[in-house]
């Protein structure tokens, strides 16, 4: 594990390429073996792969949530198979389902809410009723949906973090995975990289869990197919599906070897990959950010939040340009009545060349529990869908 009080410059040395230094005790053998055999994504991509996956002509249409919820999808879907596909090695252990939310405790949450009030809904719809709104927020969708749904030759992997807990970063991943599985017609995957207590699930509305990040890695392998692969995952809405960090038990661990095995693996599968990293500056989360093709940094609109942040950026300018070119800034409003101002704020962390989007305050998404996309605010649904669109632009230009 990295020192606490150097973490960037252990990201730093990383980044860079630079070995790390060894241990005292010398080099496992094991492990450099295990290292010398693991391909690379370039390695394990076979020809076909190269082709773009094909897209249907982009449509002006509402933005994710606006229409009618998907069916919900069955108990095998959420469990996973019973059994390792046919011809597959069985693993050494199989595990058993838990449900996402213990029994005892689905009573206590309350009826969700939407992100808005009545009376903000009536007055923002009579405000496009009178003014030329409407056509300009047609033709604004017609674009994000013409830079989302661009094909990709390769799997682009988001990764989403943040510097300090309560952040909101599992709510912006959460976010970006329901706009991509929305607007793409290629499967999308939500990978949760944070295994301590994780709420990715929860957000968005698993109700099992079986199959962990960590048991993945050690069953994928490269000749397996998309429908073998989907057994171990959880499926979702609108082509997207699952694979959590854990099952809700204290204690587990995902190390950086794993992470990188299952990244490896799973990338050829899935058009978009949106990575719920921990908070920095985790292990995990330093080789997340290292690997994928666009960074994420959920920050909460406080003066805490904003000081931290500009920090960070500040020393991110010292490394290769595309890590500060990747990155975009989430700046989340925690409460209806900020105590900064947040254009300003923005506009400051911008002048650091991170890119800087706004999501308003929301009543749905401030309440937490399971993410429903029709409950938000209209607001919250374009900024949601804008903040998508620049991130796989993003993501589009790393190869």
């Amino acid at each position: 594990m990295p020192n606490g009080n150097n973490w960037q410059g252990d990201v730093l040395r990383d980044l860079r390429g630079t070995p790390p230094q060894q241990h005292a005790t010398g080099n496992d053998p094991a492990q450099s073996h295990a290292q010398a055999q693991r391909r690379s994504p370039a390695q394990e991509q076979s020809p076909a792969q190269q082709q773009p996956h094909p897209q249907p002509q982009p449509q002006p249409q509402e933005p994710a949530g606006t229409g009618s919820r998907p069916p919900g999808r069955s108990a095998a879907a959420s469990h996973g198979p019973s059994v390792p596909p046919t011809g597959r090695q069985r693993p050494a252990r199989s595990p058993d389902s838990r449900p996402v939310v213990d029994s005892a405790l689905t009573g206590t949450a309350r009826r969700p809410q939407p992100g808005e009030s009545a009376a903000a809904r009536i007055s923002r719809a009579v405000r496009r009723i009178v003014s030329s709104s409407a056509a300009r927020e047609v033709a604004e969708l017609t674009r994000t949906a013409e830079q989302i749904q661009q094909p990709v030759t390769t799997g682009r992997q988001i990764a989403v973090t943040s510097i300090r807990g309560g952040a909101g970063k599992t709510t912006v991943a959460a976010l970006l995975g329901t706009a991509y599985a929305h607007y793409r017609h290629d499967p999308v995957l939500l990978v949760e990289a944070d295994p301590a207590l994780g709420s990715l699930p929860l957000r968005l509305g698993a109700e099992s869990l079986r199959w962990t990040t960590a048991d993945v890695a050690d069953i994928v392998e490269p000749q397996m197919s998309l429908l073998d692969v989907t057994g171990y995952l959880v499926q979702l809405p609108d082509n997207a599906w699952l694979l959590p960090g854990s099952q809700g038990r204290i204690g587990a661990m995902l190390d950086t070897a794993a992470y990188e095995r299952v990244m490896v693996a799973l990338r050829r599968y899935f058009g978009v990959t949106v990575v719920d990293c921990e908070t920095l500056p985790a292990e995990v989360a330093r080789v997340a950010l290292s690997a994928a093709q666009a960074r994420v940094l959920a920050v909460p609109a406080t003066l805490e939040g904003i000081s931290s942040t500009y920090a960070v950026l500040q020393w991110m300018q010292g490394l290769p340009r595309h890590m500060i070119a990747g990155t975009v800034v989430a700046l989340t409003s925690t409460t209806s009545r900020p105590g900064i101002d947040v254009e300003a704020a923005a506009e400051r962390l911008r002048s650091t060349g991170a890119a800087v989007h706004v999501l308003p305050h929301d009543r749905h998404l401030a309440a937490g529990g399971e993410l429903r996309t029709e409950l938000l605010a209209r607001p919250t649904r374009l900024a949601a869908t804008r903040l998508a669109a620049e991130v796989f632009q993003l993501s589009q230009k790393r190869r």
